[in-house]
């Protein structure tokens, strides 16, 4: 399943991908693969939620 909430997020701060992945410490493939629905490591989810102010299950699609 898609996770749009990251990309929305990520697009309401003006960031490029290449900005996210920068500060998630990630390859842009990687990246891909997190919003594609691949598993996001814990530390990666906590570094997401801290960029975002949002909670995890937001980003995850979990609770609109």
């Amino acid at each position: 399943m898609p996770r749009v909430n990251i990309e929305a997020e990520r697009a309401r701060l003006q960031m490029t991908k290449a900005d996210m992945c920068r500060a998630l410490g990630v390859t842009d493939k990687t990246y891909r693969e997190y919003i594609s629905g691949g598993t996001i490591p814990s530390p990666k989810l906590e570094k997401l939620r801290e960029i975002t102010g949002k909670s995890i299950d937001y980003l995850l699609g979990f609770v609109e």
